[in-house]
């Protein structure tokens, strides 16, 4: 009885491959911007709590802890697409 052909395709290169990309590191200020904004959302919140509302903006009143929630929030965002 004679043998099947082979169904194994050519192996492709890695650069052609479909859903891969080259990998590129994070630019050098990306980490200070990181961990910056998370730290300033978190000193934020704080500064409203100590002052009892009357910084970092009286007008905002309460929304003050929102603000500082989203600046640490865009942190911990940035932290999905940090590489080393």
């Amino acid at each position: 009885m004679p043998e099947s052909k082979s169904r194994r395709r050519p192996a492709r290169p890695v650069a052609e491959q479909a859903g891969t990309k080259a990998y590129k590191p994070n630019p050098v200020w990306y980490k200070p911007v990181m961990f910056g904004l998370m730290v300033i959302g978190l000193l934020w919140i704080i500064t409203f709590y100590i002052t009892q509302g009357a910084y970092p903006v009286p007008a905002l009143a309460s929304w003050n802890i929102l603000v500082g929630f989203a600046i640490a929030i865009v942190g911990f965002l940035m932290t999905t697409r940090w590489r080393d």
